[in-house]
């Protein structure tokens, strides 16, 4: 983009002053909505979602910088279907990892093994001691020490039933319908991708 076409100062102020009339005609709905299907919140959540995508792309023309939120697109997630006051939630978690270093993860394996004579045969069964042994949020914030890189990342939380112990055990995650989805919470190297891609 030239200079002649970059914005001005008080271009992408007026985009933000949208950003922050916007996040109030949002509130202003939820809060006198009639109902789970008020058009008036749908109609506030796109006004907001359109004057945040101006505001970002301005403040990034102008300055090199983006703001930290990330507005799901209109088809990634059906419009949510749930109660409005759910009597419980289930929070769906997917983490993946590529092993990077075989040797690491098994000797790893091989330290919290029950005795030292214990052998750690193959990849598969150094995945199960590790997973075993540590907490999957610990392995998160560690991985480079089990010799994993991480990959993708997801987390959904959805609305639903309280359930009696075990009851869903055998299958799940049969139960992850979009539909019910409260929030959801994605991380991936393509979001850092789109970036530098469009600072090249």
């Amino acid at each position: 983009m030239s200079d002649a076409a970059q914005p001005t100062v008080a271009e992408v102020r007026a985009a933000a002053e949208a950003v922050k009339a916007a996040i109030d005609r949002h509130l202003a709905a939820i809060e006198n909505r009639t109902g789970d299907d008020d058009p008036a919140v749908f109609a506030a959540f796109d006004a907001l979602a359109s004057t945040a995508e101006t505001y970002d792309e301005l403040l990034y023309d102008a300055y090199d910088e983006v703001t930290p939120f990330e507005v799901p697109a209109p088809d990634s997630l059906p419009a949510y279907a749930g109660p409005e006051n759910p009597e419980a939630i289930s929070v769906l978690i997917r983490r993946d990892y590529i092993v990077a270093e075989p040797l690491r993860l098994t000797a790893q394996a091989r330290r919290i093994a029950d005795s030292p004579g214990d052998d750690v045969a193959g990849v598969g069964a150094a995945v199960s001691a590790v997973f075993g042994e540590y907490e999957p949020d610990e392995i998160a914030s560690r991985h480079e020490e089990f010799g994993l890189e991480e990959g993708d990342s997801t987390i959904w939380v959805t609305a639903g039933e309280s359930t009696e112990p075990g009851e869903w055990l055998s299958t799940p995650f049969d139960a992850a319908d979009p539909e019910l989805v409260i929030c959801r919470f994605d991380v991936s190297s393509v979001f850092d991708d789109d970036h530098e891609e469009a600072d090249a």
